[in-house]
């Protein structure tokens, strides 16, 4: 039945699996991707939104470098936002809320067309090692498949064990089974791992809710979008969510289900993630609150099914429903499904290296949930490191890694296998030190040659990148070239209640004050004629107010990125004995054995590695 061998096996078809499998066959490696139900990939599970704080950032850099998630996200979206605008650009992070079905299908269609990818139908329950090896999976059907690499991209499925209230039953979703059998090899293996815990809300009936009583969440009036190929567009017309809030009454009925809720009687004993706590977590940690937010969120452009954004439970169903009934608008309600918490396996993220390869198993990999983060974002741009580097691998070329000052998706990786995590790892801004850099903007800037130079970002996008980059500088240089009488600028200031001048200056300097804008300055008739000869767009305008404005900043940042970068090539020899050096402190000679750093500058992030240590270790390296 399968008599050839691959260069890929890719297991699991979640939003990590479809883009593990899209990037090694884009890349010319022979692939498979097995799951247990392929009229699910890339089904959204939770939430059906893509992007958010941080999380948007990532999508952008998965496109830049050629993926397909800001695709998809672009052509099932029913609403576009970006968020945080009222700060710096920094900090901007654009979301779309999506057409589940639509989502699902796009991806699956666009798995369909790319080439070197096959597709099979069926639980894995082992993988096939020969010496340090991997070399194929085993089914359970009893089927082996060869193969050169391995990618693990489980999900919640490994042992998943679904709460809703005092019952439990196996599963890795609602209405799908649980995998089994891997866990188990890969702890016979010498692998550590743990439990985790996440979950759902219910899903209802949005002809039964009364909108009225809610706040209307509209999207952006002109609104953007993720991919920076053209051949998707923005939206023209957009669905709107809502929000409505809790209430003491709703609070109360729901602790009266506690000593039911899996979350108290001592049923879960799995961690779940701090950023996104069911709704008991929120009115039992924060019980001085009134009231928490409920998002109401359409699950697409033609479907009455709604997403009940902020009341994830585990609570019994008959608690749920009674509870929601007294949350304004939801008086009415009909329950499409309850909410549940569900346990899974994962495996600490310590035990891969860089490029996502596991330390003790030479060709395997793992990706998303199996590594203990939560996010569909997160997820795919693991799924798309590993499908990266196990091709890479078949082909005997260098791996690829991005580092913290290049991406967000470097600073995830970096912390995942140097901190490893305990609970559900979500990005956000804060975790980058280098977020001035990292912008939802310039993903493409940073990322697409490198991309291109990997074999999938395309000569197009590249094209597009380079056009973009070098209209954008031109445009700065005429801003540092162009001079601007008091006459024609003051007017301009003094409505901003900014300090007039007294002489001309340079337009940069002008337009470098905090308070004047991109539309304060094309009022001056030689700009807006600059931007309309040269036919400039949104994005290359955005892009040159940025590197403007936040000149300064970036400057300093990319200073202190490349101080730190130094330490980046000091490479660290492979199984390098640390417990030779008796003058480090203990604690960090065993955290460095454990997680065996590659270089100097990875050992310094070591929670427990002081910089006395480092000191140490440079010495004792001969530098």
């Amino acid at each position: 039945m399968f008599n050839e061998e691959y260069d890929v096996i890719v297991v699991g078809g979640g939003h990590a699996g479809s883009e593990a499998a899209a990037a090694a066959a884009n890349m010319g490696s022979k692939t498979l991707l097995i799951t247990m139900n392929l009229q699910n990939i890339a089904q959204m599970s939770c939430n059906p939104a893509m992007g958010g704080i941080a999380k948007g950032q990532i999508v952008r850099e998965i496109d830049a470098l050629g993926g397909y998630s800001g695709i998809v996200s672009d052509t099932s979206a029913i609403q576009f936002k970006m968020l945080n605008k009222s700060k710096g650009p920094a900090m901007w992070s654009p979301r779309v809320q999506s057409d589940r079905m639509r989502f699902a299908e796009d991806w699956r269609l666009l798995l369909e067309n790319t080439p070197n990818l096959d597709f099979y139908q069926e639980m894995v329950n082992g993988i096939i090692i020969e010496g340090e090896r991997v070399v194929g999976v085993k089914t359970s059907l009893g089927i082996e498949i060869r193969s050169k690499t391995v990618v693990l991209t489980n999900g919640t499925f490994l042992n998943g064990l679904i709460h809703i209230g005092d019952k439990n039953f196996g599963g890795g979703r609602a209405g799908e089974k649980a995998a089994t059998g891997i866990t188990e090899q890969l702890v016979e293996l010498g692998f550590d791992s743990g439990r985790m815990k996440t979950g759902t809300p219910p899903r209802v009936d949005g002809r039964s809710l009364d909108y009225s009583k809610m706040i209307e969440q509209p999207g952006d009036e002109d609104p953007e979008k993720f991919s920076f190929l053209d051949i998707t567009q923005p939206l023209k017309s957009q669905r709107s969510c809502y929000m409505t809030y809790t209430s003491p009454v709703v609070h109360e009925l729901l602790k009266e289900g506690f000593n039911r809720s899996p979350m108290f009687n001592g049923r879960i004993k799995s961690i779940g993630p701090r950023y996104c706590p069911s709704i008991e977590d929120k009115i039992n940690r924060f019980a001085d609150k009134e009231r928490h937010q409920i998002f109401v969120e359409p699950e697409g452009w033609n479907t009455v099914e709604v997403y009940v954004n902020g009341f994830s439970t585990s609570l019994p169903e008959e608690v749920q429903f009674n509870a929601l009934r007294s949350v304004a608008g939801f008086e009415h309600v009909k329950f499409f499904r309850p909410g549940y918490a569900i346990e899974y396996d994962y495996f600490p993220p310590t035990q891969l290296k860089h490029t996502l390869e596991t330390k003790l198993v030479k060709g395997l990999y793992f990706a998303g949930q199996i590594n203990g983060t939560t996010g569909y974002e997160e997820a795919a741009s693991q799924g798309l490191m590993a499908g990266i580097n196990a091709s890479l691998n078949v082909q005997d070329k260098a791996p690829f890694t991005l580092r913290r000052d290049e991406a967000y998706i470097g600073v995830l990786i970096d912390d995942l296998i140097t901190k490893g995590t305990e609970e559900p790892y979500r990005m956000f801004t804060s975790r980058a030190e280098y977020r001035t850099l990292l912008r939802q903007d310039n993903a493409d800037l940073r990322l697409t040659p490198k991309g291109y130079d990997l074999g999938l970002a395309t000569e197009a996008r590249l094209k597009r990148m380079n056009e973009k980059h070098d209209a954008a500088h031109k445009f700065v240089s005429f801003f540092k070239g162009t001079s601007v009488s008091p006459e024609r600028i003051n007017p301009i200031l003094e409505s901003k209640d900014s300090a007039p001048v007294k002489q001309s200056g340079k337009l940069f300097k002008i337009f470098s004050r905090p308070n004047i804008t991109m539309d304060d300055i094309r009022k001056i008739d030689s700009v807006e004629a600059y931007i309309q000869n040269h036919n400039l767009d949104k994005e290359v305008i955005e892009q040159a107010e940025i590197q403007i404005k936040y000149s300064g900043y970036i400057a300093k940042e990319k200073n202190n990125a490349d101080k730190l970068n130094r330490l980046e090539y000091v490479k660290i020899p492979e199984n390098f004995d640390f417990s030779k050096i008796k003058s480090m402190s203990y604690e960090a000679r065993e955290k460095l054995k454990k997680i065996q750093p590659t270089t100097v500058s990875q050992a310094s992030r070591i929670s427990g590695v002081s910089p006395n240590d480092i000191s140490v270790l440079l010495v004792y390296m001969g530098r």
